[in-house]
């Protein structure tokens, strides 16, 4: 398939700048892709669409403050930096973006909070925004951390949500389930479950799986070939352990059905799998991409936001719905004033 194909019209006022005030109340929209029937609903109502013994499988990687600003040396510019992630404990090295980039050499020394107490050296370029940073702080790793960690903000994709971080992005850009650190993007379908809702799904009998797969920012980088095939993934670290595999395998062996919350997890599930069709265990690194036409193997529904033109994400959603019908959806989404991006509200695409 073709980038251009994936192009649509996308007003800047159906982008959702904030979250809704409840979790599960977003609106939900229900594609019957054997059919092409859609239904509005609210997203509290995915109950209504599963029943005992059903899996969900959640990504419960955990965003950490990736984005720091700070001043260089002599200087005194404001550089922002992004922290993507740490490549070495004991040294305190970090593999980061820098933003001016043009501005930040090796050997160059950024300085970072109100009494510039946390200092780090450029050490190495890794690609034209991409730096390798080494931070000078003597003192426990988890202390260095802790203080890192105090000094970033929530890191909203600023491409979409175009607005200054807020307090309450710090909860809300983070699942209730994140647990294991590592994302510096949230998967977004994650963010429509509540407490109460995960309890009612719960005392309905369904049961869930949770895969990591630590989002980064390959999700947001424009593809610059007209030719999908040619296009090459960011590489994410993933992990699919023994608990999710039994859960997932049981469900798909008793005829169950099988829900992947969000294109991070089917993107992980589908880099996870036996040639019979079943989850199995792994740990590594995934760049798999996934966009029409493919035959996915494990989940046989799944929930996703409504994502923005050109964008992976809407091509893992067009090859599991179907490109006429999940566009065709997109268009009725705009006409119905559905909200787009990562606060935006939910799709579910069920195969029955």
């Amino acid at each position: 398939m073709k980038l251009s194909q994936f192009k649509f019209k996308l007003p800047e006022d159906k982008i959702a700048l904030h979250p809704m005030k409840y979790r599960d109340e977003s609106r939900l929209m229900v594609l019957h892709r054997n059919t092409g029937k859609i239904e509005h609903k609210m997203f509290k109502d995915v109950l209504d669409y599963f029943d005992d013994k059903d899996v969900f499988i959640f990504n419960d990687t955990k965003v950490f403050p990736a984005r720091l600003y700070g001043n260089k040396e002599k200087t005194g510019a404001r550089i922002e930096v992004f922290l993507l992630r740490e490549l070495n404990e004991e040294l305190r090295l970090w593999d980061v973006l820098v933003d001016p980039a043009r501005k930040i050499r090796i050997g160059n020394k950024l300085y970072f909070g109100p009494d510039d107490s946390m200092v780090a050296e450029v050490i190495d370029n890794t690609t034209s925004r991409g730096r390798t940073l080494r931070f000078l702080y003597d003192g426990p790793h988890d202390e260095f951390k802790k203080a890192l960690y105090s000094l970033g903000e929530t890191p909203l994709p600023h491409s979409i949500i175009n607005r200054p971080v807020e307090p309450e992005d710090a909860e809300r850009f983070q699942s209730i389930f994140a647990k294991n650190e590592g994302a510096v993007t949230a998967p977004t379908a994650s963010l429509h479950f509540s407490r109460e809702l995960m309890k009612r799904l719960e005392i309905k009998g369904i049961d869930f799986a949770y895969i990591t797969l630590h989002a980064g920012l390959g999700n947001f980088r424009d593809i610059d070939v007209e030719d999908l095939t040619k296009h090459k993934m960011d590489s994410e670290q993933m992990f699919v352990n023994e608990m999710a595999v039994k859960t997932v395998n049981r469900a798909k062996d008793n005829g169950r059905n099988v829900c992947a919350v969000g294109t991070t997890v089917m993107r992980a599930i589908e880099s996870a799998v036996s040639t019979d069709g079943h989850l199995k265990e792994f740990e590594g690194w995934t760049n798999k991409f996934i966009f029409p036409p493919y035959e996915f193997t494990v989940a046989n529904s799944m929930i996703s936001n409504f994502h923005m033109p050109l964008s992976t994400l809407l091509m893992i959603v067009a090859a599991f719905g179907g490109y006429d019908q999940v566009m065709d959806a997109y268009h009725v989404a705009l006409k119905e004033g559905y909200r787009f991006g990562t606060y935006g509200d939910a799709m579910l695409i069920l195969d029955k």
